[in-house]
């Protein structure tokens, strides 16, 4: 059974930082291209970053530096440690799981951030 479990989220004011965990089973790890995405309400799920099993990794434009993902293969988990957060960064967070080149795509049940003074 895959399970994609996200911890770490929270209440952040201002310019602070937060690091989300999301712990992967259930699934060969290492050979799938770990993501987060973010949905703020009212608006459509959109790519934060993703890092390949090689460690290539993509991020939003948006971000401008703020935001890094992690991966630990030994331990299944990949993480965002997320920095200078903005309110504009208030979203529910998804850890997901791609296999590309197949179907194989998995979420997490996503985990909330806000950020607010």
């Amino acid at each position: 059974q895959v399970q994609l479990v996200e911890s770490g989220g929270g209440l952040s004011r201002p310019g602070g930082s937060l690091r989300l965990s999301c712990a992967a089973s259930g699934f060969v790890f290492n050979i799938y291209t770990m993501g987060w995405y973010r949905q703020a309400p009212g608006k459509q799920r959109e790519l934060v970053a993703t890092m390949t099993p090689g460690g290539l990794t993509k991020y939003s434009d948006s971000l401008k530096g703020r935001f890094t993902i992690s991966r630990d293969n030994a331990k299944n988990t990949v993480y965002l440690e997320m920095n200078d957060l903005e309110p504009e960064d208030t979203a529910v967070y998804y850890c997901n799981a791609d296999r590309r080149g197949t179907r194989l795509d998995y979420w997490g049940q996503g985990i909330q951030v806000t950020v607010s003074s």
